[in-house]
This record gives C-alpha cells, sequence and structure tokens, in this order.
C-alpha cells in the first residue's frame, strides 16, 4: 500500500449542486496567512494574517541565552498560532460556512527545520532544553552552519558522490545536513536527544492531521534524497563518526506526493481552526513551489520568481540537466512528471528593507510623511526618475550571501562608486538593480547547461514595485507576467487541497481551474536594456571577482567581525580562517 492509499481519506468529492471551499496557508518568516478559496474557479473569499509573537530569533532566546552570529531560530508555537488565529479570521470574513470546507493545505519556508522526539513534540518545549539554542526552529536563514556546509562540499566532491551534481555542485548550509551537522558538534546532548529531524513544512502537518509525512519537495531539495536514497552512512560517517546514522535514524520517513492527501483533521487541530474533524490535510510544501500553480506555471521552461524577503525561482522541465549553483533539480519537486529545478538570492526584499531602515536621514522620512507615502515608495519615486546609469554605481545583492549560483554564505553586500554626490535614492536604487542582475546570473546559467527560460512569471509582494519590475524586464530582456494574486503561495495551497480532497484530479487540472496570471505585464524597453548590459558587465566582474575566489576580503572580515564580538562578549575568540 502506497502512502497516498494508506491516508486517503473519505471525504466526498464536492459537485456542482454542494458549495466547496478549501484553505490555504502561508507560513512566511515573520507571519502566517490563512486563505479561503471556492473550489469551482480559485475565487479568493477571505484571508486573515497572525504574526509571529517571538519573530526571528536573531539575538537571544526567549529566556534570555545569548545567540551568536548568523542565527536565525523560531519558536514552534508560533506556528500553532497561525492556525489558532488566521484561520478562523478568513474563514470569518469569507462568510463561508466551515462545513463546507473540504481540505485544508499549507506551505512553509524552506529549509526550516526542527529537532523534535518521536511524538512530534519539540525539544525547545521540554523543560531541559528551553535554554538551548540547538533545541529551538532553525529557520531557512541561519548560516552559522557554512563550516559544516563546505565539508560536505568538499567530501563530496573529493568522492565523487553521484548526487552533488543535482545540486549543481554545492550542498548550502541553509539545508538539512548542515544544520544536523551543526548540532551534532555544538551540542551532542540535543542532537542525541533527537529522534526526529523534521522540516516545519512537515511538522505543521503532522500537527494537523497527527501523522508524519515527508514532503517530496523539500526531502529533494532540503534533505539530499535522490532517486529514493540519501547520501550513504559511510559518507555520513567521514563527515563525523557520530553522523554515519543520520539520515536512517532521524531523517527517513514515509514520502508523500505533492497534492497527496496526509490524513484527516484531528478533533484537536478542528478546535483550533474551527473546522470539521476528519477533512483532507494535504501533504506539506515549499513556499516557493506551491505558488507555480497558482500562477498556472506548470509546463517545462515557464520559470516562477517568488521575490519577498528573499526569492526564489523555479521551473519545471522535461529534461535532467546539470546547472551550476542550483538549489538541486527533483523528480516531481513542483508538479508531478517533470523535473522541478530550484535556484535562489538569500536577501532581496530584506536588502531593500534593511536600506530604508538604516540609511535614509531624517528628512527623507519627514518628506515620505509630508507625501503620505512610505519611505520605500518615497525613494521609489525618486529613484524612477533617473537614467540607467545616472547614479555611476553598481552593487552585489550579497547582504544575506548567495544562494545562487555561488552558494556561499560568508559573502556579503557592496556597493561600489560612491561619491559625496551620492544620495539614498542612488544607492535604493543600485540595491533593486542588483537583485535584477542576481536573477539574471540564474537565468543565464540556466540556460547555458540547456535549461532554456522561456517565460518569467513574478510573484509575491514585491510585485507592487512596478520601478523594480520594469528594472528586471529591462536588465533580463524578458517579459514579466505577474500572477494575478497578491497571496499566491496560500493560493497554490489551497489548490493542493483541492487536489488532495479529490476535487481534481491533478495539480496542473487545478492550475487550470483555480490558478490565475496576468501575461506581459512589464516588456523590456530596448534602450533601456543596452544601457543594463554595460552595468551587468561591471556587476560580472564583481562577482567574479570577490565570488569566485580572487578575493576573499569579505570572508575575512566576517572573521573579524566574529572575533570582535567573541572579544567583546569576554569569550576567548577560537581559531579562525577565511
Amino acid at each position: 500500500m502506497t502512502a497516498r492509499e494508506a491516508t486517503r481519506t473519505t471525504e466526498p468529492t464536492p459537485t456542482s449542486e454542494q458549495p466547496a471551499y478549501v484553505v490555504g496557508v502561508d507560513f512566511g518568516t515573520l507571519s502566517g496567512r490563512a486563505l479561503v478559496v471556492r473550489v469551482s474557479d480559485g475565487a479568493e473569499l477571505g484571508s486573515s494574517v497572525h504574526e509571529y509573537r517571538h519573530g526571528v530569533l536573531v539575538s537571544r532566546l526567549p529566556g534570555g541565552t545569548d545567540l551568536p552570529t548568523e542565527w536565525a531560530l523560531q519558536v514552534p508555537d508560533d506556528y500553532r498560532d497561525v492556525l489558532r488565529h488566521a484561520v478562523p479570521g478568513a474563514i470569518a470574513e469569507a462568510g463561508v460556512d466551515p462545513a463546507d470546507v473540504i481540505g485544508i493545505a499549507t506551505d512553509f519556508t524552506a529549509c526550516t527545520v526542527l529537532p523534535t522526539t518521536n511524538e512530534g513534540i519539540p525539544l525547545s518545549e521540554l523543560a531541559q532544553f528551553t535554554d538551548r539554542p540547538h533545541a529551538y526552529v532553525k529557520l531557512w536563514r541561519h548560516h552559522a552552519a557554512q563550516g559544516q556546509a563546505d565539508r560536505i562540499n568538499t567530501l563530496a566532491a573529493e568522492r565523487s558522490e553521484w548526487w552533488l551534481p543535482r545540486y549543481g555542485g554545492l550542498i548550502s548550509s541553509e539545508w538539512e545536513f548542515a544544520k544536523a551537522l551543526q548540532m551534532l558538534e555544538d551540542d551532542p546532548e540535543v542532537y542525541a536527544a533527537t529522534e526526529r529531524w523534521v522540516e516545519a513544512a512537515d511538522w505543521i502537518v503532522w500537527q494537523l492531521c497527527g501523522t508524519y509525512v515527508r514532503n517530496a519537495c523539500t526531502a529533494g531539495y532540503k534533505g539530499i534524497r535522490q532517486d529514493g536514497a540519501y547520501p550513504s552512512a559511510d559518507f555520513l560517517g567521514a563527515l563525523n563518526p557520530g553522523f554515519a546514522d543520520f539520515a536512517t535514524d532521524k531523517l527517513d520517513q514515509p514520502i508523500g506526493e505533492l497534492g497527496a492527501p496526509a490524513g484527516g483533521l484531528t478533533e484537536e487541530a478542528a478546535g483550533w481552526t474551527g473546522l470539521r474533524a476528519g477533512i483532507t490535510v494535504a501533504v506539506g510544501n515549499v513556499d516557493a513551489h506551491v505558488t507555480a500553480p497558482a500562477a498556472r506555471a506548470t509546463a517545462p521552461g515557464q520559470m516562477v520568481a517568488i521575490m519577498g524577503t528573499s526569492t526564489c525561482h523555479v521551473m519545471s522541465s522535461d529534461v535532467l540537466r546539470e546547472v551550476p549553483g542550483m538549489c538541486g533539480v527533483v523528480d516531481g519537486g513542483i508538479v508531478p512528471g517533470l523535473w522541478g529545478y530550484e535556484a535562489g538570492q538569500s536577501g532581496v526584499g530584506d536588502i531593500f528593507g534593511w536600506f530604508a531602515r538604516t540609511s535614509v536621514p531624517p528628512e527623507y522620512v519627514r518628506a515620505a510623511e509630508q507625501a503620505d507615502r512610505s519611505v520605500h515608495e518615497h525613494l521609489t519615486a525618486l529613484a524612477s526618475r533617473q537614467a540607467v546609469g545616472e547614479h555611476g554605481l553598481v552593487a552585489l545583492d550579497w547582504h544575506s550571501g548567495n544562494r545562487s549560483v555561488l552558494v556561499d554564505h560568508e559573502l556579503s553586500g557592496l556597493v561600489l562608486g560612491q561619491t559625496l554626490a551620492t544620495r539614498p535614492e542612488d544607492v535604493y536604487r543600485a540595491l533593486l538593480e542588483a537583485t535584477a542582475f542576481g536573477t539574471r546570473v540564474i537565468l543565464e546559467t540556466f540556460t547555458a547547461s540547456g535549461v532554456p527560460v522561456t517565460a518569467l512569471i513574478v510573484a509575491g509582494g514585491l510585485t507592487r514595485n512596478a520601478l523594480l519590475m520594469q528594472i528586471y524586464a529591462d536588465v533580463t530582456g524578458l517579459p514579466l507576467s505577474v500572477i494575478g494574486s497578491q497571496q499566491g503561495p496560500a493560493l497554490g495551497s489551497a489548490m493542493h487541497a483541492a487536489v488532495a480532497a479529490g476535487a481534481y484530479p491533478s495539480i496542473a487540472a487545478a492550475a487550470d481551474a483555480m490558478g490565475r496570471v496576468d501575461t506581459d505585464v512589464y516588456v523590456p524597453d530596448q534602450a533601456r536594456s543596452v544601457a543594463y548590459d554595460g552595468l551587468y558587465a561591471e556587476y560580472r566582474t564583481l562577482h567574479d571577482y570577490f565570488g569566485r575566489g580572487g578575493n576573499a576580503a569579505m570572508k575575512r572580515l566576517k572573521a573579524i567581525r566574529r572575533t570582535a564580538i567573541k572579544g567583546r562578549a569576554g569569550v576567548a575568540p577560537e581559531g579562525e580562517t577565511s
């Protein structure tokens, strides 16, 4: 019996006489959003957002324990709170009868992972571990395992591990194995107590239906699971003898296909959400990958860029190729029957937010208030008046490291060309352009590797910035289509709930009926594209100089910073190498 057969519920397939709705829940970096969607046509009827009470833990735990640099943790009960508040809120706004909801599905940031007991209890909720950082959720942007990732990559390359090319030749510090190895080596006691190493995407489904089903998406992209296997015990033991049994003892779990049911909603979860116990709970998914069907991007060559705090680039193809620096290629990783490719940028909206928060003088803030617009809107309005290259700047978009194609989170941001005449809007525009250049590197790498990108579709909150969108069209030379929903991940999850509940035979069918996209909203301007080619050439020079070993200054500076912070805290600094 397959996992799909074992977990299929007995809920009826909706008919035209019976109104049917589904709920999609999108767990982001700072909050979770629930969306109520009509099954017949994808109409979005009601939504609700709940912010995580603890947000992102970067400096200390809730009890006061200090955290080192490059850490990013979360509190798992914040995710349950989304179910308790956002789902009932969305149902209330939609004005639908909860009895007519036939399914619920979720998506999550990835790789966001946590240690639990065999029963799914997070170790951070056990009294003996509340002050231990490694007992908490490690958010996707936890980059403190770069040293472990480097060792994984070096050993895999030396041994010519067959799975390494499936990840563009590099495993990220954001993923499951590097983070788990860091836990073993930093806190062996917490590692020993970890009975299950669980993607948050699967943990929240476990909370909803009481069944732990590992989804094919995160298992393939973040868990180095290829062709039904994880890295061997021999390889893992060579990294650290205590790590040899990690995959078999803490990671391995039955795999659920995307769009399959994981189980039925438990009585406890029904109490949280206000939904009927027993309705279908779909297998978990990743926020980026679930968005592709919502944008009707289920055919080969259609790349979707989901732009928020970071950007994830996903695309399906009918060919298997090795793409340098990609985050992975997984059979059925986006839609069944096609190879799903992923790449990404670790910082996009985060970079713009950082600049607006830290680098704008008071007179700009006052001017924005007087114009009744945000600082972002004010900077965008000022920057939009410029010709391409007028600011005389070029930037590197590595403030959160580089996810693709360099896969190195020891890299950092850079702005070149500043003078005493440089203004905040100049730097702001250069940062917008830098993220577009980073996307162009990804597109060119895919095409050069035999996986051509024929269409670019953009989703996420940043689609509201028309200047940014036009810059992306001009820089990439591709028309930009825009998803016809401001809640792409939640809509995509709702569509997967409809498939899992039996309303549609496939994700592609649900995409045709429930997805939406506005085609060619932004068209490249030829003159601006030519002008951007010159700036992009400078970006590529800096990209390769700092990112491919020409100059390790960024890594040395990070090492100096860590040493200084340790010294200031009264801790004898450990030897560090760049």
